[in-house]
């Protein structure tokens, strides 16, 4: 049952983020969601029609242990591993190529917090860029888990000439902050045409905090 929640939830996941226009233009990405402290279920590589039966079981291993993935895939599996071993309260990951974010990624710019979604989904602070190396490799993987570990509240990372990589508790939630921090690197963009984007006052944070907390009571 937990394994047939986790699937349908990354098919939903996958479905809103291309009808909301932030996945990369070629429909490749990655989604994943953790089952246990061992495992996780993993897309097999171009998610536009996501259907549960596609997609895999692996280990934090690296073991292929259900279904099949494509050679592509097999290269971004420890990436995935890499943050479920760093975060044990992170529950889905995705990655793709979103072209806002993916600009950052290329100009080695982290991305600043100056929008509230951002406040408000989960990235209360920059995005970091990690160093540029080869997909799957051993320089890409340590880069990620050198920057998780050197910012332990990021929910998200720049991929030197790559991509995005954003994870949260749920393939819901880190495709809401997927969405804001796209519209946050779009808007950052268009800002610098008119003088640039300013930075929130002081003490923005803890009253959006407040408003919700208002909302939810």
């Amino acid at each position: 049952m937990e394994s047939t929640t986790r699937a349908d939830g990354l098919v939903e996941a996958a479905r809103q983020l291309f009808e909301a226009g932030v996945m990369s233009h070629s429909g490749h990405a990655n989604l994943s969601a953790r089952l246990d402290g061992d495992r996780f279920l993993l897309t097999p590589g171009f998610v536009r029609g996501l259907a549960a039966h596609q997609l895999a079981t692996v280990g934090l291993d690296g073991r292929l242990l259900e279904g099949e993935l494509r050679s592509v895939s097999t290269e971004i599996i420890t990436m995935h591993s890499t943050v479920y071993r760093a975060r044990p309260q992170v529950g889905a990951i995705v990655h793709t190529h979103s072209p806002a974010a993916t600009a950052f990624a290329v100009a080695h710019r982290p991305l600043p917090c100056r929008t509230e979604p951002m406040l408000r989904f989960g990235q209360p602070e920059e995005v970091p860029v990690v160093p540029w190396g080869p997909r799957g490799s051993d320089v890409s993987v340590r880069g990620i888990a050198d920057v998780l570990e050197r910012r332990p509240t990021t929910s998200a990372v720049l991929l030197a000439n790559h991509g995005l990589l954003v994870f949260g508790p749920d393939a819901a939630a880190a495709g809401q902050l997927l969405v804001a921090i796209e519209e946050s690197a779009g808007v950052e963009l268009a800002a610098a045409a008119i003088g640039g984007a300013v930075d929130f006052p002081p003490g923005a944070l803890e009253a959006v905090r407040a408003s919700i907390a208002r909302v939810a009571s």
